[in-house]
């Protein structure tokens, strides 16, 4: 028996070979379009705050590599040979180089971004940045990063490399771990390699050595700080202590200073990013006694409408009440009125009385008379 025909399979299938003759006709197209379309521009992205690297520096790399693109044909242009040439820089991390049909040619540049500066006991100086290479120190742009000294025995040849020993490792840690806490970043401000090969972390606020030993358990050993932080220092102060020991496992050894030593001690000068972070504070609190003022207004000014709108309402039945009064008032006018017109009355029939009388009594002397 004949097996029928998967016409499923057929369709598919003529589906692709359209596909890729569609993408070989559309290739062909954009080969012929370069040929005749020549470059017009060139655009240099540097994304980031960090100038390790200018744009000039960029364009001199282009012009020394491919020599000037502009008016060239995007066919004649060799885009692997710019990224490979810029990427050779030891301050760039990622570059992509790609043209459009417009003829303008797109140089997009990542700067590597150092987390940790390191003077050796060499006296060599560079960058560690934030996958743990090393990096040159540059003439255009210092980073704003934590610095590392002391014992340090970590060479540099000048080149993008690795790192070797495991305390240089053990610093890179550190480093990575501190700036990525807002409150470590504000509070630690160096490293230092003692004798014994140790980490010790000096800090902006308070005056003692912070022993930190290696970068193992770190969040461990920075969460019992803080709670030490916390609970110890409001008690006994910020200079009571020489030394804050985290080496040893859930515990903190401490070493005390005299009391006359505390004293001779001047009171620390805050730097000037803690006077900031405390001005940021007052400003934040400020800002939010407005907010507090604000809403009282606001619940004063709505108290006084509810106030004004109950008034409005009960003025018709104040009008009532003032309208049955002066009635009432009319009433009582009108009664006085009657009463004494009625005392008028009596008066005069009294007097013609009187008169009367007196009229009689005389007419009766004259008759006797």
């Amino acid at each position: 028996m004949l097996k029928r025909i998967n016409w499923k399979a057929i369709f598919k299938g003529f589906a692709w070979i359209t596909c890729l003759a569609g993408v070989v006709v559309l290739m062909g197209f954009i080969d012929n379009k370069k040929q005749s379309v020549k470059c017009a521009k060139i655009e240099i992205l540097i994304p980031g705050a960090d100038n390790f690297i200018e744009i000039e520096e960029i364009d001199a790399i282009l012009k020394q590599n491919q020599g000037d693109l502009i008016g060239r044909n995007l066919e004649g242009i060799n885009l692997h040979e710019i990224e490979k040439s810029i990427a050779a820089n030891p301050y760039i991390g990622f570059v992509k180089v790609y043209a459009d049909m417009n003829g303008t040619v797109f140089v997009e540049v990542k700067q590597r971004q150092p987390v940790l500066r390191i003077l050796n006991a060499g006296g060599q100086d560079y960058y560690v940045d934030s996958d743990g290479l090393k990096m040159p120190i540059s003439p255009n742009f210092t980073a704003n990063v934590l610095v590392a000294t002391g014992n340090i025995l970590e060479g540099f040849n000048g080149r993008v490399d690795t790192l070797m020993t495991s305390t240089a490792k053990d610093l890179y840690r550190t480093a990575v771990f501190i700036k990525k806490d807002t409150l470590w970043d504000a509070q630690i401000e160096q490293l230092y390699i003692n004798d014994k090969a140790d980490i010790e972390m000096v800090p902006r606020v308070g005056n003692q050595r912070i022993i930190l030993g290696n970068a193992k358990n770190i969040e461990t050993k920075m969460s019992n700080l803080l709670a030490f932080y916390k609970q110890a220092m409001p008690k006994v102060g910020w200079n009571a202590y020489r030394s804050i020991n985290l080496k040893y496992t859930n515990q903190i050894v401490c070493e005390k200073r005299d009391s006359l030593a505390i004293k001779k001690i001047e009171k620390p000068v805050l730097p000037d990013s803690v006077s900031m972070q405390r001005q940021a504070v007052d400003q934040q609190v400020q800002s939010a006694i407005q907010d507090e003022i604000r809403k009282a207004t606001q619940a004063a000014a709505d108290e006084t409408n509810k106030t004004e709108k109950k008034e409005k309402t009960s003025a018709p039945a104040k009008t009532e009440n003032t309208t049955d009064k002066n009635k009432a008032s009319k009433n009582k006018e009108g009664v006085k009125e009657t009463v004494k017109k009625e005392k008028e009355k009596e008066t005069k029939t009294r007097e013609q009385k009187t008169e009367m009388l007196s009229q009689k009594q005389t007419a009766t002397k004259e008759k006797r008379n």
